[in-house]
């Protein structure tokens, strides 16, 4: 009796633990990354695009791409930062050395 529940119940621990958690890992991660926009951020869209944060709200980000124009867009349509802007304390450090 006890073996017949046993497998299920091993099967649905597996995909817990190999499907479910890391996605739900990976997802809070992006919105976190999402909320941590700032100006000066160059980030990539879903769609591709590669820009500049220019203005953020909370919902919505504008993007300055490299010809100069400005685009806006859901936050959530940002899926990476390329590269943070650098805090002004870092770049004092950098050029004291």
């Amino acid at each position: 009796m006890l073996s017949q529940f046993l497998l299920p119940i091993i099967l649905l621990v597996f995909f817990y633990l190999v499907l479910i958690r890391p996605q739900q890992k990976r997802q809070k991660e992006t919105v976190k990354m999402q909320n941590d926009l700032q100006k000066g951020d160059k980030v990539i869209t879903i769609g591709g695009l590669h820009g500049t944060v220019d203005a953020v709200d909370e919902d919505k980000v504008i993007l300055k791409s490299p010809d100069g124009s400005r685009l806006t867009f859901e936050k959530r349509s940002v899926s990476q930062v390329v590269q943070k802007k650098e805090s002004v304390a870092t770049a004092e450090t950098v050029t004291d050395k």
